[in-house]
């Protein structure tokens, strides 16, 4: 690791704990306040180190970026006193992770999708489905999957290169706010998850140099980065509009691929005789995809 890389995953670490001190209030906290003008609005530090029940210089080693060597113990701590939530704990422990892992940079790796995953992938043909990667490249999709996300495919974005990228496409194409009609919620949704992959994922160079890129040309991009915000997406509802069908809401479930890390499908599945699962045949039929079994 580079003294350039420890630097930057000190900021990390330390702006994380920042911004998570930030937003807590003494009330909240379960604090007594004694009057007074507080020059912060969140808690303390030292406010911080006795909920955590640690020494008040330990706790500044800690916000300035040293994760190096800490237990999981204290960890277990700092997570209850910042009342972390599932996504920012299982984030902090990856910071502290590669904190304390070996200096000697580990083998990039590219995930590849198997023959058999590929398989199952296009015998969903009734539902969108495609596997992504951890920097929002879409690596594979069946039929209705693409078109579904066509306005994403045609984007000129990728015309001269590859592979389709849905966060770069929401940031730096400004047809992405029509066809997500919730687009503030899919950019917080999609930044927090970078982040998010950034702990899991801090040697990814391709990861690095798409933040590096939408940091540059979006400051709708770079305002979020900046909270430092982390999230887990794996169900929901999303919200989208086709040039075709018109607006859908569809749920979903990602999954991941444990046989191959890094990878995760993601599978739209209206309710049989929903206006979506009708928006759906329509669009298989008009892409010559085959819907099956109603």
């Amino acid at each position: 690791m580079t003294d350039s890389e420890r630097h930057e995953q000190a900021d990390d670490v330390r702006e994380f704990l920042s911004t998570r001190r930030a937003r807590i209030t003494p009330q909240r906290a379960g604090l007594p306040v004694f009057g007074g003008h507080r020059r912060v609005t969140g808690l303390r530090r030292e406010e911080v180190a006795l909920l955590a029940g640690m020494s008040i210089d330990y706790y500044i080693r800690l916000e300035r970026g040293n994760l190096r060597g800490v237990s999981d113990s204290v960890l277990d701590s700092l997570c209850r006193a910042l009342q972390l939530d599932d996504a920012e704990r299982a984030y902090l422990y990856d910071l502290a992770r590669a904190a304390s892992a070996s200096e000697r940079r580990p083998p990039t790796v590219t995930a590849r999708i198997r023959p058999v995953v590929l398989r199952v992938l296009n015998a969903m043909a009734d539902v969108p489905a495609y596997i992504r990667n951890g920097r929002f490249d879409i690596l594979a999709a069946n039929s209705l999957g693409q078109a579904l996300y066509a306005p994403v495919y045609d984007s000129p974005l990728f015309a001269q290169r590859g592979p389709v990228n849905t966060a770069r496409f929401l940031f730096l194409d400004p047809g992405s706010s029509d066809f997500w009609p919730e687009w503030e919620k899919a950019a917080n949704d999609s930044v927090a998850l970078l982040r998010t992959e950034t702990g899991r994922s801090p040697q990814d160079k391709g990861l690095m140099d798409l933040i590096g890129e939408l940091s540059t040309k979006s400051d709708e991009f770079a305002q979020r980065w900046a909270r430092h915000d982390v999230t887990f997406h794996l169900s929901g509802m999303k919200r989208l509009h086709h040039p075709l069908v018109g607006d859908l809401a569809l749920p979903y479930e990602a999954l991941d691929l444990p046989a191959a890390p890094g990878l995760r499908i993601t599978v739209y599945s209206p309710e049989p005789d929903s206006p979506e699962r009708q928006a759906l045949d329509l669009l298989a039929s008009w892409t010559g995809s085959t819907a099956l079994g109603r």
